[in-house]
């Protein structure tokens, strides 16, 4: 490794050298994540390949993008970061996906997946238009096939006929089997260039024979997709214009090699079939390749992982919804490819044939759910905040319009640590505010995670439930503001039933001028910046919103009329945010009404607090809410400006 500072430094190494290259790549990745956490198992998979491609193809000129890119750690080892890898995933270091400020070779910025068939082609048309040559390679995992935008691509991929080249890392089913020698002769020949050269010259020699020369190419067209039906279990991209090319051991780098050279000399869109293991060379995660696909810290040794403390928002959800599923049979559950990341394994055991993963597919996931509400069932979507944006049309169109009762659980809502901008979850706020008919609630503590989604199975419209990557808060309220009635039970300011669009005190100071009001996922924040300010003389309440749709304007009117101060904490952009219409209709902004706005006319101070309009690069989820200002010290602070 010490020898490649660009990878135009592997082509001095020959065969002997790049497998010893493959291996210190290997070895240092899983020192890497063992330490940092991230996406071990499909980056394993695709060291081989990765060098196969740099070795033949000219990055950045040529374009490589890799769908998701969490497969891009050996990527970024070969093209100048290799100093800093010890960095992966830490605040300023070295990004968990390909980050176009962090390198050249680092084309597009990447994070979710099925994009990278559009990218590449993006390129491929924008290099033609200029008049270059360069190449265009999308690497796309069959798991990624499952996301429709990947066939509109190949569609339109194959509709301009353009020399694209998608390299299909296949890591888990096989799409196209092989039937052997003839079928591996037949994909090389296919692609040579000789080949090639010779089939468009008589293509085109046989449209000029006169009368019959569109009718036999026609039948030649025929017979040849005949002949490869027979070669082929499955040709789909054959059939939408491209060569198809496979399947190819994946871990040899001398076959990769020679495929990608022979394939970089195409004039048509080419498919390359290659077959890997995920967790390549690392038995724990060949062994168990879902549970290493993102990981946490973890012991090299052993793969064990290291201990964490806490239990997580998604098992309580998971064990909230196990529960549920005991008491009604038509609750019935649903994701997108995302089991084990949404706590839904429990579910999965005890009711397979309750459960759905629909593969990465949140568009058909949510539509989906919408006809099952539709049909009497119970349907909790669980998903990713930052995924469930994928389906905000049909969200509206489908599950909203209609009113129909789907439950829609957001996982990794708010701060997102190690993956950086394209998984911030900080956006659900603002966008699902929006949409009539919703009802949106934030749980503070496990018991309301457990009320809300009980209550949300008996409501009569789509509802969600937002909550952080994070282990939930215990009950202990140390070093915050307590209540003066010693009387009043700390659990039971929680327990109170729901009442729609109404939150509930989490702490009350006796002669309190100052409330803070927060989403459910900075209750430890508020708890501990109210501790900080009642030290300096200031005393606050703690108002804890539950509701962000709909809200009890009158109610909590009269609630911000009580105060002199009142401040609005929400883990989300601040446009369109909770704290932008609290403060629009406190003001009387809001309101058509123009008495109901005079009276809303109050002469309370409003502060809000939020993640700002940018864009959060990574960092863990305490060091992102720190440089926003959402941790105690940081919301002590503004209080204290602005009322102090």
């Amino acid at each position: 490794m010490e020898q490649i500072n660009e990878p135009r430094d592997l082509k001095k190494f020959d065969l002997v050298q790049l497998e010893a290259l493959a291996a210190e790549l290997r070895g240092l990745i899983i020192q890497t994540v063992g330490s940092s956490g991230g996406h071990l198992s499909s980056n394993l998979g695709v060291i081989e390949l990765t060098i196969a491609l740099h070795r033949v193809f000219s990055s950045p000129d040529d374009k490589i993008i890799w769908d998701v890119g969490h497969q891009c750690y050996a990527h970024k080892l070969l093209t100048g970061r290799r100093g800093g890898f010890q960095t992966l995933r830490k605040e300023a270091g070295v990004a968990g996906f390909p980050r176009v400020n962090e390198s050249p070779h680092d084309v597009f910025n990447t994070g979710h997946a099925s994009t990278a068939i559009s990218i590449a082609l993006g390129f491929l048309t924008a290099e033609k238009l200029s008049g270059g040559s360069n190449k265009s390679v999308a690497v796309i995992g069959d798991g990624a096939l499952t996301g429709g935008m990947a066939y509109e691509a190949l569609s339109h991929a194959g509709q301009m006929g353009l020399p694209l080249i998608v390299v299909l890392n296949d890591n888990r089913m096989s799409i196209s089997e092989s039937v052997g020698g003839l079928s591996e002769y037949l994909s090389r020949l296919s692609m040579k260039a000789k080949y090639q050269k010779f089939r468009e010259t008589f293509d085109s020699l046989t449209k000029k024979i006169p009368f019959i020369g569109k009718s036999l190419f026609r039948m030649i067209v025929r017979l040849k997709r005949a002949v490869k039906a027979v070669v082929y279990t499955d040709n789909f991209f054959v059939d939408l214009g491209f060569e198809y090319v496979g399947p190819i051991e994946g871990h040899n780098i001398q076959a990769l090699g020679n495929v990608f050279t022979d394939v970089r000399e195409l004039s048509r869109p080419v498919v390359v079939h290659v077959i890997t293991r995920k967790g390549a060379g690392y038995p724990p995660a060949e062994n168990d390749p879902l549970s290493f696909h993102s990981t946490g810290p973890f012991d090299p040794d052993t793969g064990r992982p290291l201990p964490q403390s806490g239990k997580t928002w998604t098992h309580c959800f998971g064990q909230a919804l196990l529960e549920a599923g005991r008491h009604n049979d038509r609750v019935v559950a649903i994701t997108a490819a995302m089991e084990r990341g949404t706590g839904l394994s429990a579910f999965k055991t005890s009711f397979p044939h309750r459960f759905f993963d629909t593969g990465i597919a949140e568009e058909h996931a949510v539509t989906f759910a919408a006809a099952l509400a539709a049909a009497g069932m119970r349907p909790v979507v669980a998903i990713y905040s930052t995924f469930i944006q994928r389906s905000v049309d049909q969200l509206i169109h489908d599950s909203a319009i209609g009113n129909l009762p789907v439950v829609f659980v957001l996982d990794r809502a708010g701060f997102v640590g190690g993956d950086g901008e394209t998984h911030q979850g900080l956006f659900d706020i603002s966008i699902f505010r929006a949409i009539p008919n919703m009802t949106i609630m934030v749980p503070a503590v496990p018991s309301e995670l457990t009320m809300m989604l009980d209550a949300a199975l008996s409501f009569s419209g789509p509802c969600m439930i937002r909550y952080p990557k994070e282990s939930v808060p215990g009950m202990a309220v140390s070093g915050a503001a307590e209540t003066t009635a010693a009387a009043e039970s700390k659990a039971s300011l929680f327990d109170a039933p729901l009442e729609t669009g109404r939150g509930v005190f989490a702490a009350r100071d006796e002669g309190a001028e100052t409330c803070i009001a927060f989403t459910g996922s900075l209750l430890p924040q508020v708890q501990a910046a109210a501790g900080i300010l009642r030290q300096e003389g200031l005393k606050t309440d703690l108002y804890n919103m539950r509701f962000l749709k709909p809200i009890d304007e009158d109610f909590l009117v009269g609630i911000i009329a009580g105060y002199k101060n009142f401040v609005v904490v929400e883990e989300g952009i601040k446009s369109g945010g909770i704290g932008e219409y609290i403060a629009a209709f406190v003001t009387g902004t809001a309101s058509t009404d123009a008495a109901r706005a005079e009276s809303r006319c109050l002469e309370t101070r409003v502060l809000t607090l939020n993640a700002g309009d940018v864009f959060w690069a990574q960092g863990s989820r305490e060091q992102l809410l720190t440089r926003a200002g959402l941790d105690a010290q940081g919301i002590a602070s503004s209080i204290r400006k602005a009322f102090l």
